[in-house]
């Protein structure tokens, strides 16, 4: 078994952003560039140069081949924030897409032992819990992933496992419920506003409108992210970062016509679920996060409608 490291102090660092220019990455590295040295590794397939600050360098990388990771973590790297995924949960290549993810890990993990970088933070998913009892704790036995995206979650954390425990990575696991603001793109929220743009009078839901989750807006979740890091061991430190709040598939359509200032007529698909692996129901335990000395500013509501004004300044 590996000793835990201390938590580590994000100022001075040298810091390697894998997906550092998506919507939760472009928000990290805005987070961390004042302090640190960031490297941003993403191939842009998800995100965009254009939401990148000055300052950081960006590296065109595809994560799977090893000689990109070599190009971007190098021995004088002090942590790894590692969010590169494909993060669809209905992909319509699931196969490539479990793929695609552990080998992304995988290649991140090796490089990172080769050259003796010791500290990584990983961004897991509530998906990896399947349809468990709610508010669902860390310690939440057994873990049942419904999807590919939430199988390839539980997958690489079992490799930071591996790491941690075999090779003295030190690894920080943040499981994220679903995480709203700007830059936002394929969820619940731009899809709502895109659709009400081009018809205000009638909206398609999909299920039955009850499925109900907690919703994080972005910035709680940086901080969380920094919280965790600097004030737990590492070694492996599993944290969800969420609300104590959930908001339902129709609430979520309330504010966002409410913010479009329409009141259009619904209309459901039809059953419990949007799609193929989607958790009806979700809510984490924040407890051990709390225990920590970190809550969010923000309910799940808030944090939606917070994030449509955003989403909606950014259309004017």
């Amino acid at each position: 078994m590996s000793t835990p490291s201390g938590p580590v102090d994000l100022r001075g660092k040298r810091i390697v952003v894998t997906g550092g220019a998506g919507f939760v990455g472009s928000h990290l590295v805005e987070r961390l560039r004042a302090e640190n040295a960031v490297v941003v590794a993403d191939d842009l397939s998800n995100g965009s140069e254009q939401w990148l600050p000055p300052g950081p360098e960006l590296v065109r990388a595809d994560l799977t081949d090893p000689a990109d990771v070599a190009s971007v973590i190098t021995a004088d790297v002090d942590i790894v924030f590692h969010l590169a995924a494909r993060t669809a949960v209905d992909d319509e290549t699931p196969r490539e897409q479990l793929a695609a993810n552990t080998a992304m890990t995988r290649n991140v993990l090796e490089r990172m032992h080769d050259v003796g970088v010791s500290n990584i933070v990983y961004t897991s998913s509530s998906t990896v819990y399947g349809e468990a009892p709610r508010p669902t704790p860390e310690d939440y036995a057994p873990l049942e992933p419904i999807s590919v995206y939430g199988a390839s979650k539980l997958a690489d954390e079992g490799l930071l496992s591996v790491y941690a425990n075999s090779y003295d990575t030190n690894a920080w696991v943040v499981r994220f419920a679903n995480v709203v603001g700007p830059r936002l793109r394929g969820a619940v929220v731009p899809d709502f506003i895109e659709k009400l743009r081009a018809d205000p009078e009638r909206l398609t839901i999909l299920g039955n409108g009850r499925q109900e989750k907690s919703y994080l807006y972005v910035d709680d979740c940086i901080d969380a992210m920094a919280h965790v890091v600097e004030h737990a061991p590492g070694s492996v430190s599993t944290y969800n970062l969420g609300t104590r709040t959930t908001t339902s598939v129709t609430r979520i359509a309330d504010i966002v016509s409410d913010e479009l200032g329409c009141d259009p007529a619904y209309e459901y698909t039809g059953g419990d679920r949007g799609w193929t692996g989607d958790v009806p129901k979700m809510r984490l335990s924040i407890e051990k996060l709390d225990a920590l000395g970190w809550e969010p500013d923000r309910s799940s509501d808030e944090a939606v409608r917070t994030a449509t004004a955003d989403l909606l300044e950014e259309l004017r």
